[in-house]
């Protein structure tokens, strides 16, 4: 994942500013190895937080987070300025800094002024970034466990992370494996494994300098600035593809539950999916017009407890109601595989948040740990799900295996109400990375800022209802989507970075095995998008 850094930043003690330097200058004196256990401090403000687009850390804090703030919910801490976010805490900064809050508008240049007041500082920090106000001198026990950026803790850090992996591609995991068979449900681990190892990748391209917080900011750090706009440009296409599957997935489920519903409009006979299409669309704009979406992120968190009630509600139907439609289950179908691939791949599509994730540690070192533990649960659930929606509906799984559980039971009736309610929260979050990127194109001093804002706001909404529309079919869509993007953001971009940013400092394995990844995200990618479009095109046809 900023806003005019006059109004942003806060000032460093001219003996932090000093400590910095001499943490920074010991570094850059030692060797460093990319397999050491030594840390880096924390590190500095660059021009990486000064390019387009400045949002990304703040608004992917706000999709990517579970906010806890004072219940105690597993020792979190209180939300900062903007809430929603693990990133900051606001007692520290209210204690040792004197930040304010962002306005609205993003300038993408900052004026003289400020570029004066940023060089006779001692230091800033973009928001969202906390810190300790006193910084140990010796730099030789600076590691990661001195919570520089931030105060979440690994049981945070692990929800946040379920929260980012483990979505709506889980009601799909049954669909693939009809399309691919049984055989497929290799592919979903061989896709855990290089997407585990691609987010250690990241974790290391971070650590390579000074002033790189996400993912934009590695893209430049590897490829310059054209690598930080295309990868920004392939992640947010990746947030506006989501949401346009979650106007779909309401679509779907909304006439599931009232089939019969229909409207005569000016002689236009609207049938029950176009119907609750345009109303679900109604309801979630107003929510994508929020400046501070504080209420919806706290929502939002239950996007855990969601994925794991429509689990149990599987099982439950399954196990104990004994409910399974006789049908024909296959090991290998080669002729769908691909989209099986793209479906798989779109499970595993956390990549854009683990870097806000790590700099948000208070000990990093904890960060392979928690990645580990995101993934064996996501996975365990995913391959439960995939096992046991096959095994009860077989060959006539379809693209949401809520729809194909008898409507007549309760625990049915919960798992699409589950579905259907978690979206309007998670559409606006999805959506606001993406609008906000736009609206720092707007001249910061432009009296129709707001007028324009909402009106990108508001198009945006309908442009993901119009294409839900057209292409209605949940199952080729996300398929498309992890082929297209999560592929790229998953395997090929991390594996490209770091071998850009560390080329020359890492070993033949390291390379050697960086490609093996690059090429089968690349293969899965080139074969399951072709797929995905051709069977997107064969069902508008047919």
């Amino acid at each position: 994942m900023k806003n005019s850094m006059s109004d942003t930043s806060f000032y460093v003690e001219s003996d932090e500013e000093d400590a910095e330097k001499e943490m920074h200058n010991d570094r850059n004196h030692s060797d460093y190895s990319i397999d050491s256990n030594e840390n880096h401090p924390q590190r500095k403000p660059s021009s990486y937080s000064m390019q387009w687009p400045q949002s990304y850390r703040q608004s992917i804090d706000l999709y990517g987070s579970v906010p806890s703030p004072s219940i105690g919910f597993l020792g979190a801490p209180s939300l900062s300025t903007l809430g929603s976010s693990f990133i900051s805490t606001s007692l520290i900064r209210r204690q040792h800094t004197a930040e304010k809050l962002p306005p609205i508008r993003k300038p993408l240049l900052q004026p003289e002024a400020d570029e004066q007041q940023r060089q006779s500082s001692h230091g800033l920090l973009p928001p969202l970034i906390s810190r300790k106000s006193s910084i140990q001198k010796d730099a030789s026990k600076v590691s990661h466990e001195i919570e520089f950026a931030g105060q979440c803790t690994f049981g945070q850090a692990v929800l946040n992370g379920i929260n980012a992996l483990c979505g709506v591609g889980i009601l799909s995991i049954p669909y693939a494996v009809k399309e691919g068979g049984w055989v497929g449900i290799g592919m979903l681990l061989l896709f855990a494994v290089f997407s585990f190892y691609t987010g250690l990748l990241l974790r290391y391209c971070l650590d390579s300098e000074p002033g790189l917080e996400t993912y934009p900011d590695i893209g430049q750090a590897a490829f310059g600035t054209t690598g930080r706009v295309a990868i920004s440009i392939i992640l947010y296409s990746e947030l506006y593809a989501c949401c346009v599957e979650y106007i779909i997935l309401e679509s779907d489920n909304l006439s599931s539950l009232f089939p019969d519903a229909h409207l005569s409009l000016g002689g236009m006979q609207l049938n029950s999916p176009t119907l609750f299409a345009i109303i679900a669309t109604l309801a979630i704009l107003p929510t994508v017009w929020l400046r501070d979406l504080r209420i919806l992120s706290y929502i939002s968190a239950g996007g855990v407890i969601a994925s794991i009630v429509v689990v149990l509600c599987l099982f439950w139907v399954g196990i104990l109601d004994n409910v399974a439609i006789p049908s024909h289950r296959s090991t290998f179908n080669l002729a769908t595989f691909p989209v099986a691939m793209g479906l798989y791949g779109y499970c595993y599509s956390g990549h854009a948040v683990f870097p806000n994730l790590y700099t948000a540690m208070a000990n990093r070192n904890q960060f392979p740990a928690v990645l580990l533990t995101c993934f064996a649960i996501c996975t365990t659930m995913y391959v439960g799900v995939a096992v046991m929606g096959y095994l009860m509906f077989g060959d006539a799984t379809l693209s949401q295996y809520i729809l194909n559980m008898p409507q007549s039971l309760v625990f049915t009736k919960i798992a699409v109400w589950t579905t259907v309610v978690n979206p309007f929260t998670k559409y606006a979050l999805s959506m606001a990375p993406v609008a906000l990127c736009m609206e720092e194109l707007i001249p910061s001093n432009d009296s129709k800022f707001y007028v324009y804002s909402i009106l990108i706001r508001t198009a945006l909404v309908l442009s993901t209802f119009l294409v839900g529309l057209s292409i209605p079919f949940f199952g080729l869509v996300m398929s498309l989507i992890g082929s297209l993007f999560t592929m790229f953001v998953s395997l090929i971009i991390p594996c490209a970075c770091f071998l850009s940013i560390w080329r020359g400092k890492i070993s033949r394995v390291q390379v050697s095995f960086c490609i093996i990844v690059m090429t089968v995200g690349i293969a899965a990618s080139a074969i399951g998008t072709y797929s995905a479009i051709s069977a997107i095109i064969d069902n508008l046809r047919g």
